[in-house]
């Protein structure tokens, strides 16, 4: 009997080593996060979505001012990291290797021997300067290793950087100066009183630098700053109307500054702001757009500019000196970013995305029109010709005021009406436009569900007033245009309005929460990522720095009467209504919206006995940024959507 059991264990082991390695069934959550309530993962899901986790993209970052190079990022492994392009459609040479992000790369103007890029830790956004030293490869930080350091800008000689660092306090953004190849020359040269400050450019002959100082998304102003005396003059005065200055940069000749502006108008135009008379020229009235980017070449001779035309971004080009337009080359239509002149003054490079292509880098030579595409990023060998593009809908809120958002729609063959994903921005000064969605794709092509991107009132790209309207106690009046949306949805008749997810990032998550709470019938479940449970304990606890920043906005939790509003509102105080699932993702390094915000939105909760899924990214902040994170984030958001959504 010993002997035939050995045999039997014998064949039994042979056969399996000949079968070779069993696949698990189930997946095991990475060490880099924390599950509560999410069931095991099939294994067979993550190889059936798995395209879907492999799109990529690149940023434009830098031109090398020598030569016809750039500098972009993309991810190859799990992180965003910088890379070197040297010709369109060339490699990507990968040049930064970290575990953790990098970015906002910047080249040495005139020389081109080195970059200044970013990078921070485990997601906090506590932000270090770095030198790359092109010759050699080697890396220097410039920092302190502790503070936050943002908002960097080099000279235009390529001698000095000037950047916003909240060393001083842990708090209020100083301005300091330093030669990046000598680190110890580092000093502060302004000392400010709030976050919101940043150094914006040098004049040419680097005697004066331009800082602008923000109170909130509507309100800025321009100060230039003289480096032999230290002091600083306040170029844009204060008084009346809030206004918002930004991205001020210097005219070739220093007699004058190029700044975008809402002062005077709905939208923002580009100004040109004479320094010595304190003159304002407005260059763009003709365009009744926001004017949301630009950028000078440096012989200040022509400027390139983006507008924002209901979510579609179009490239524009003025001659400085005659304030006449030039020829534009047509582009793909979608959203474009990080307009970035060449020295030479005829290429522009920037970042083009749309809802059938990632972003990726072109260039414009405005003296030929021709138009250069520098990346292809790859889209996990998905067809993305075929991917649905978006449709503007509209629809009337409480109050008569019409709100509009972008619509996908599944492929045809899903038949009958489509379940709905109802997906509300962050900011709350932000903008749902028609951009590539990325793993989104799936829930369209795969599962068959329509997905509504609202762009509720306080959004921006509809003028200042729009911009404004949901300010303080006017917060309720945009949770009522997502329950108008939730009508429209059971109203339209390609659309099933029984079974409705709402979700949303950050101030997006502080919507989901708000309408799970006040409209609890009206949806199925809910996905609530990094998002805010109560105004009052956010402003309480959110980084110091972009505390009196974000109280500009949603009001300031220290007056009683806010504090009331604040408290009787919030989705916290009403989180008994919830009966409907919800899944809850929180970053556990996040500055902004403090892990804490989801801790007690998951625990009010569960009192309720409501099914709760809570994921945490150990080594994350605001929003997941590793990949083997936003997989298993993927995977786990497919499970819940098939469980809540889908049966």
């Amino acid at each position: 009997m010993k002997i035939r059991a050995f045999l039997v264990v014998l064949i039994l082991t042979t056969l399996s080593s000949a079968q070779g390695p069993q696949t698990p069934a189930t997946l095991t959550p990475p060490d880099s996060v924390i599950t509560e309530g999410i069931p095991a993962i099939p294994a067979a899901l993550a190889e059936k979505v798995g395209r879907y986790s492999e799109f990529r993209s690149a940023a434009i970052q830098s031109w090398n001012p020598t030569r016809h190079e750039i500098l972009i990022t993309t991810r190859f492994a799990d992180t965003n990291q910088i890379h070197m392009v040297k010709m369109p459609g060339g490699a990507r040479t990968q040049l930064t290797f970290s575990t953790e992000r990098s970015g906002g790369a910047r080249f040495q103007p005139k020389k081109g021997k080195s970059f200044v890029f970013n990078r921070d830790i485990g997601g906090g956004e506590w932000f270090q300067l770095y030198r790359y030293d092109l010759a050699s490869g080697d890396e220097t930080l410039l920092t302190d290793g502790k503070s936050r350091n943002t908002a960097m800008v080099w000279d235009h000689n390529g001698d000095r950087i000037a950047y916003s660092s909240t060393r001083r306090n842990h708090k209020d953004t100083d301005i300091y100066v330093m030669d990046p190849a000598n680190p110890r020359t580092d000093k502060m040269l302004l000392q400010v009183d709030s976050g919101g400050w940043a150094a914006t450019d040098f004049s040419h002959d680097g005697k004066q630098l331009l800082v602008q100082e923000e109170l909130s998304v509507s309100e800025s102003y321009i100060w230039l700053v003289d480096f032999a005396t230290g002091t600083k003059k306040l170029l844009t005065p204060k008084g009346g109307d809030k206004t918002f200055f930004g991205d001020a940069k210097f005219s070739a000749d220093g007699k004058s500054i190029y700044a975008s502006t809402d002062k005077g108008s709905e939208f923002h135009r580009i100004a040109r702001i004479e320094l010595a008379s304190g003159k304002t020229t407005f260059l763009t009235t003709s365009i009744p757009w926001d004017v949301e980017e630009f950028d000078l070449t440096e012989d200040g001779k022509t400027i390139a500019f983006l507008t924002n035309e209901n979510g579609i971004s179009k490239l524009h080009f003025m001659d400085t000196a005659t304030g006449k337009s030039i020829s534009s080359p047509k582009l793909p239509v979608g959203v474009i970013s990080g307009l970035t002149w060449h020295e030479n003054g005829r290429d522009i490079a920037f970042s083009l995305t749309s809802a059938r292509s990632p972003a990726d880098v072109y260039s414009v030579n405005l003296s030929t029109s021709a138009v250069s595409r520098w990346t292809f990023s790859e889209t996990g060998g998905l067809n993305t010709a075929n991917f649905s593009e978006p449709e503007l809908v509209k629809w009337k809120s409480f109050d008569g005021k019409e709100i509009s958002g972008f619509l996908y729609r599944p492929p045809a063959k899903f038949t009958g009406k489509r379940p709905v994903i109802t997906n509300i921005h962050g900011g709350p000064e932000g903008q749902s436009r028609p951009s590539f969605l990325g793993r989104n794709n799936y829930f369209l092509n795969e599962l068959g569900v329509a997905i509504i991107y609202p762009n509720v009132r306080g959004s921006l790209g509809y003028g200042k007033s729009f911009a404004s309207s949901d300010n303080g106690f006017k917060r309720e009046d945009t949770y009522k245009d997502i329950n108008a949306l939730l009508d429209w949805i059971k109203a339209n008749p390609a659309l099933d309005g029984d079974r409705i997810l709402v979700t949303g990032g950050s101030y997006g998550g502080h919507m989901t929460l708000a309408v799970a709470t006040n409209y609890n019938d009206k949806i199925c479940c809910s996905i609530d990522v990094v998002g805010i449970s109560s105004l009052v304990s956010l402003l309480e606890h959110t980084e110091e720095y972009r505390r009196d920043l974000r109280r500009a906005e949603y009001g300031d939790e220290r007056d009683p009467k806010m504090r009331e509003f604040m408290t009787r509102t919030a989705p916290l105080t009403k989180a008994a209504n919830i009966t409907k699932p919800i899944f809850v993702v929180a970053g556990k390094n996040d500055p902004r919206v403090p892990k804490s915000e989801a801790d007690q939105m998951v625990a009010k909760v569960r009192e309720n006995k409501t099914p709760v899924w809570y994921l945490v990214g150990k080594n994350e902040g605001h929003g997941f940024q590793k990949k083997t994170n936003q997989d298993y984030q993927f995977y786990a958001t497919i499970l819940f959507m098939q469980e809540f959504l889908l049966k």
